[in-house]
């Protein structure tokens, strides 16, 4: 009985050594080959190639901002032959399905008389090219799919990899190979089944967005997603159709696409909540909106939702400032910068739509922080976005540094105009309160940790409101002063990035005594009261500052900002100081001009005043008859002999009066076609003066309020020059 099976079993090893053999082409030989390369090596290839795809598609992260690419895969650079790739789509998975599919192919390919006879290494060579595709490496890939189509013109999956050729030629740059590949396919479209036909025309649809053929994009993604084979690139597709035809502004259609991606079911999860939202961003005047606003907050409630707060607040905030509700759409704003898993490309927007905010309501001072913040999010800071809000932010370094300047110079002159009662109850609060505020700092270090503490002294109103003395515990005042300042070098006038913006920085002075206080005694009211300004000489510094300041503010509100109001305040309010006789008549002059706009009692007022008071000025004259000025070409007091004059100041390097002449002189002749010429040779000069960044602010200014003139083009154009030597 044990020879029988003896024999038995050697005819089984004989047959199977036999069958290992790929050069016989036997029936064993091809079923052994066949059967070992599809349920051996290429099933381990194809799991690590779908653990590949599974890993690049969680760190492809979409930018839901633009409009979508149709594949999902971030193309750095192109991969070279025999070099590693180093970038973040390098995968081991596919490196593994690779070296699978070459195995298949070494080992199993039974290529007898120029013909294949194992039916599974074409699917291994179409493997080898998918998986240098996703590795990057396009060139091989190419190779390996025209290998199977020149070889295997007959096999099963000789049209997916027509397909996948050519994507990768699209890849490669060759469009026009790729576009005529795909339409040679598709003419003979009924020929190929549905979910062939499918990937062909988003193929295609490829082909056109790279060709910028928006028309044949839309025809080929609608022939896409005629059908569900493959449910998650159906669901991009429609994605992009919606986003395309809100760009038509054919809204109707963008809503039927994204409501079609709502009701799929088994697709992931990001298209679904996405298209909520950008259902949202196609509001029109026919919108229901109070069911938008509650479909809104009934996502924001659930609890799934998380991950997207940041981007359902802020579409929440948009739609409330659509609708005239601004404090709310301040509060979502607001929310969706602080949710836990804000984005960081979200928070800027965040931040910019609330600096937007606060610069419409004219609060400069706000506005400016959070354009900060959108400015200290880690992004891509040459976009033509992010360009424009720096010029933005920088137009109100000025306004922001003189509103710090007023509330100085007024907190110092509420405390000298106080009686010393007055002023010893005013100190004993300040010092009551900085007791009060480090206990509770105590408090809270004991009970939540540091962290804890710094929060909670961050919300409170730390940063002074008077000039004495303005430092909390060392932790937390240093926080809070980068909060305010930002890094600041340590040097004189720290508190100006501009110093540009003063004439003279000798009216500083009066701002540098020293704040800090010894510990042992800020608690001391005499040392307070000892720091109050008593010296005559120091106060009239204090109060040119601050009359200059008002002036400034006045002006930049009036012509920069178009602010009429804030303008207003600012030039009547230095009225109330009665400033030197250089800044009365020019005041009144623009607040005639303020009000002629906004009051026009107040207007004749002001009017009237100058004509009766000031008679013989330039501004009485401009007032009655501009045209007189223009006429007087030859007076040596003309705008035009002015002009020459200062210039010949600049020639010679007076910088500094060519600022103060220059700055007189638009004051004079802001309804005169010279205007803009003054501004540029007071540009010139504060560059000469101050430097290349405070030359390019100046040039900036000028950039954005004569845009139309010669020197407004001008100055652009030496912006551009500077830029470019940055």
């Amino acid at each position: 009985m044990k020879k029988p099976i003896f024999i038995l079993f050697s005819v089984l090893i004989l047959l199977l050594v036999g069958s290992c053999s790929t050069r016989k082409d036997k029936f064993i030989n091809r079923s052994f080959h066949s059967v070992t390369t599809k349920y051996n090596v290429l099933y381990n290839g194809q799991v690590a190639f779908e653990k590949g795809l599974e890993e690049l598609n969680s760190k492809y992260k979409d930018d839901y901002w633009k409009k979508l690419p149709i594949e999902p895969l971030k193309v750095e650079e192109l991969a070279i032959p025999g070099v590693k790739q180093t970038s973040d789509n390098s995968n081991e998975s596919f490196e593994r399905a690779e070296e699978k599919a070459v195995k298949a192919v070494q080992k199993h390919s039974m290529n007898i008389s120029g013909r294949e006879r194992n039916k599974q290494i074409d699917d291994s060579y179409l493997l080898l090219g998918k998986s240098r595709y996703y590795s990057q490496r396009f060139v091989p890939a190419l190779e390996a799919f025209n290998y199977v189509i020149k070889n295997y013109p007959n096999a099963d999956l000789i049209y997916e990899t027509k397909i996948w050729q050519a994507k990768t030629q699209l890849r490669l740059k060759n469009e026009e190979q790729a576009y005529e590949s795909l339409q040679f396919m598709l003419k003979r479209e009924e020929m190929l089944d549905e979910e062939i036909a499918e990937k062909a025309h988003t193929a295609m649809a490829m082909v056109f967005t790279v060709m910028d053929s928006t028309d044949q994009v839309v025809h080929h993604l609608k022939k896409a997603t005629l059908t569900d084979n493959d449910k998650e690139q159906k669901a991009r597709n429609l994605f992009i159709l919606g986003q395309i035809y809100r760009e038509r502004n054919q809204l109707d259609s963008s809503q039927m696409a994204f409501q079609d991606i709502i009701e799929m079911k088994k697709i992931p999860y990001k298209y679904r909540i996405h298209s909520q939202i950008e259902k949202a961003k196609n509001l029109t005047d026919e919108t229901d909106t109070d069911v938008l606003i509650e479909t809104l907050e009934k996502l924001i409630k659930d609890r799934d939702n998380r991950p997207y707060l940041d981007e359902l607040h802020y579409q929440t905030g948009l739609v409330h400032e659509k609708l005239g509700r601004v404090d709310l759409a301040i509060e979502h704003f607001e929310k969706s910068v602080h949710t836990r898993e804000a984005k960081q490309f979200q928070q800027g927007l965040s931040y910019e739509k609330l600096g937007n905010i606060y610069f419409d309501r004219a609060k400069f001072v706000e506005a400016g922080a959070y354009y900060d913040s959108v400015l200290n999010v880690p992004q891509e800071m040459s976009t033509k976005r992010i360009r424009s809000l720096e010029r933005k932010r920088k137009n109100l370094e000025e306004v922001i540094t003189l509103e710090g300047t007023t509330k100085v110079t007024d907190s110092i002159f509420n405390v000298i105009s106080m009686s010393e009662e007055e002023q010893e109850v005013f100190f004993q609060s300040h010092i009551d309160a900085l007791k009060e505020a480090e206990e509770k700092a105590k408090e809270q270090i004991l009970n939540t940790g540091f962290e804890g503490a710094s929060s909670s002294i961050n919300n409170k109103d730390t940063q002074g409101k008077w000039y004495f003395y303005n430092t909390q515990v060392v932790g937390f005042g240093l926080q809070e002063f980068q909060k305010i300042w930002g890094n600041r070098p340590l040097e004189d006038n720290w508190r100006l990035s501009d110093k540009s913006v003063f004439n003279n920085e000798g009216e500083l002075e009066a701002l540098t005594v020293d704040l800090e206080i010894d510990d042992s005694k800020k608690y001391d009211l005499q040392s307070y009261l000892d720091r109050i300004p008593t010296d005559k000489s120091e106060i009239d510094s204090l109060s040119t500052l601050r009359n200059e300041t008002y002036y400034q503010l006045g002006l930049i509100y009036k012509e920069q900002f178009k602010e009429n109001k804030l303008a207003a305040d600012k030039l009547e309010k230095l009225l109330t100081f009665e400033p030197d006789e250089k800044y009365i008549l020019p005041a009144k002059y623009h607040l005639y001009k303020i009000y002629s706009e906004i009051n026009s009692l107040k207007s004749d007022k002001y009017k009237n005043d100058i004509v009766s008071n000031y008679a013989d000025t330039k501004y009485a004259k401009l007032i009655l008859n501009p045209e007189e000025i223009l006429a007087a070409a030859d007076d040596e007091n003309s705008p035009e002999n002015i002009y020459k004059n200062i210039y010949y100041e600049y020639q010679e390097g007076n910088y500094d009066e060519v600022v103060g002449k220059t700055e007189e002189a638009i004051g004079q002749y802001e309804e005169l076609p010279i205007l803009p010429k003054f501004e540029l040779l007071r540009a010139y000069a504060i560059g000469k003066r101050d430097g290349l960044e405070a030359f390019k602010t100046a040039l900036e200014f000028v950039a954005l309020n004569y845009s139309n003139t010669d020197e407004g083009k001008k100055a652009t154009e030496v912006i551009e020059t500077i830029s470019k030597l940055e």
